[in-house]
């Protein structure tokens, strides 16, 4: 509600985000789409804990982790959230298990040791890579890199995933191909997903509802085929 965002720059202040109001439904696959300095990454981030918010307020499953007016401040470590960066950001000198186990062993929702294995398998199956659980990571193609990156963000049961363009390294073919396999994994998953992208056919093809947005304020809040057919502006 009300998210304020600026940062200051040798020409002054820079307003990324503008007062924006979001809200997105439990279950729901919500995509930020605009060109870049839209304001998009901001607003993941602050949510994410990463970026802290001037103004405004954020809620995360009924309870606030964000308002400058009242002073709280929830850091990124004790939100329910997993993210999927860009660039994979999956550890090279550890194996496909050791990564997607890792927020298990080290994170806050830390488990008993005997149930790990299973929740690894599980997050792998998920994104269909079972069986590659020994694989070092330097051994993975860029498609099997951004999975391990998605087991490793869903493997604690987050209340939201997070994405930052994680299809934009992709090779176009694969690109199309992941498309299909996210949705497919979110919905099997029933993870509330937070998107961010540039690309207008993955907003389209992904999204139960597209935010197009434009020098840090939401211009449109509409389901995908509203979006299209008609544009606010």
């Amino acid at each position: 509600r009300g998210l304020r965002k600026w940062f200051d720059s040798r020409r002054g202040r820079v307003e990324a985000l503008r007062g924006i109001d979001l809200e997105v439904a439990e279950k729901e696959f919500c995509v930020l789409l605009g060109p870049s300095g839209c304001g998009k990454t901001t607003t993941l981030r602050s949510v994410a804990g990463l970026e802290r918010p001037d103004a405004g307020e954020l809620e995360i499953a009924g309870s606030i982790v964000s308002s400058p007016a009242k002073g709280i401040y929830i850091p990124t470590e004790k939100r329910d959230i997993g993210m999927v960066f860009q660039s994979y950001a999956i550890w090279p000198h550890m194996n496909v298990f050791q990564n997607v186990s890792f927020p298990l062993i080290k994170g806050r929702k830390r488990i008993a040791k005997d149930q790990i294995a299973n929740k690894v398998r599980a997050a792998l199956q998920l994104v269909q890579l079972d069986g590659l659980e020994d694989r070092p990571a330097t051994d993975l193609s860029g498609g099997q890199q951004q999975r391990v990156a998605m087991a490793r963000a869903m493997v604690t049961e987050p209340k939201i995933l997070l994405m930052d363009e994680p299809l934009s390294n992709l090779d176009a073919r694969l690109r199309e191909q992941m498309r299909v396999e996210l949705k497919k994994i979110t919905r099997a998953a029933g993870v509330t997903t937070l998107y961010v992208t540039h690309d207008q056919a993955e907003a389209l093809t992904l999204g139960d509802k597209v935010c197009v947005m434009h020098s840090g304020e939401i211009i449109q809040m509409a389901p995908p085929q509203e979006v299209y057919s008609k544009p606010a502006d």
